[in-house]
């Protein structure tokens, strides 16, 4: 891969962020790594957030990922666990824009849309399609599955807008 990008994807959460790194090279994807940041549970929320920034600044020195891909909070009936949820997601995308990332941002139906083909995918079929797309992957988590899912929406997302400048 010569001109390849590398895209990382997040999947935030307070218990489990997952992330994954994707390189792309033209309409070819290929799998660099993807994990789970896993805070302490009994940890008070500052110090939870403080081990996801760190962590996803740790991924981004590790992989050198040119830009980046977040999954936009799904807003609940429970405001506290939604709020929660923005923290964590705030964290991740403060942790890869310091580090100099572009960070854009996806709606999870849109996420599935990208990667199943509708916006109403449940989570095991996400992780089957992403093991598929990118088969060097095996078979990770479902967070690790949705971080790279969303990187992959990214790659598709920002081939689709080149393609539409090169056409205007």
């Amino acid at each position: 891969m010569t001109n390849a990008i590398r895209i990382l994807g997040l999947d935030p959460g307070l218990r489990r962020t997952g992330w994954g790194v994707i390189a792309v090279d033209g309409s070819r994807l290929s799998h660099i790594a993807h994990g789970v940041i896993s805070p302490d549970d009994k940890a008070v929320l500052s110090e939870r957030l403080l081990v996801l920034f760190e962590a996803v600044r740790e991924v981004v020195t590790a992989y050198a990922p040119h830009e980046a891909a977040i999954e936009e909070t799904f807003v609940t009936a429970n405001g506290a666990s939604t709020l929660k949820l923005g923290h964590a997601r705030a964290a991740s995308m403060v942790a890869a824009a310091s580090s100099g990332l572009g960070v854009a941002e996806y709606a999870a139906r849109e996420v599935k849309k990208a990667i199943c083909g509708t916006g109403a995918a449940e989570k095991n079929q996400v992780a089957f399609m992403v093991a598929r797309l990118l088969p060097a992957s095996g078979n990770p988590s479902a967070d690790a599955a949705d971080a790279l899912a969303v990187a992959i929406t990214h790659a598709h997302a920002r081939t689709a807008r080149r393609l539409a400048e090169r056409a205007a």
